[in-house]
């Protein structure tokens, strides 16, 4: 839908505004409020795009990237495509504690099993292998 506003003026952002009387139709801030939540691909094959790839010392290869379908938990078998290397998933962590489970949405780092970070890059999909 169309909302004309004025972000200098302020005008049909919150209030409807008087400066507009030949608009009917709701504010920017009423229109936003009924638009519907985009639907989490909960369902779906998980897909992690990697933002990062990094070596810490002590853990080892540590994948970091947003869910953007479906679940990943610790004890998985990642894929990470275009490459053929598939890896066990040792541990998950969201803003530096450890969780169980990671969903559409959320940012995490986690813990791969014999993977050097030469193998995998920004750019490539984690996915799970048993899950394509």
């Amino acid at each position: 839908s169309f909302v004309p506003i004025s972000g200098w003026e302020g005008d049909n952002i919150i209030d409807k505004s008087s400066n507009m009387p030949w608009y009917k139709g709701p504010s920017l801030l009423e229109t936003l409020d009924n638009c519907a939540p985009p639907k989490r691909l909960v369902d779906k094959p998980l897909r992690i795009p990697l933002q990062g790839v990094y070596r810490i010392g002590g853990i080892g290869t540590v994948p970091i990237g947003r869910v953007e379908a479906g679940t990943i938990r610790p004890g998985i078998q990642a894929a990470f495509a275009p490459t053929p290397i598939v890896a066990e998933v040792k541990s998950l962590e969201m803003h530096h504690k450890t969780v169980e489970e990671a969903g559409p949405g959320d940012n995490v780092g986690f813990n791969v099993k014999s993977v050097s970070v030469k193998d995998i890059r920004r750019g490539h999909v984690a996915s799970n292998a048993n899950d394509h």
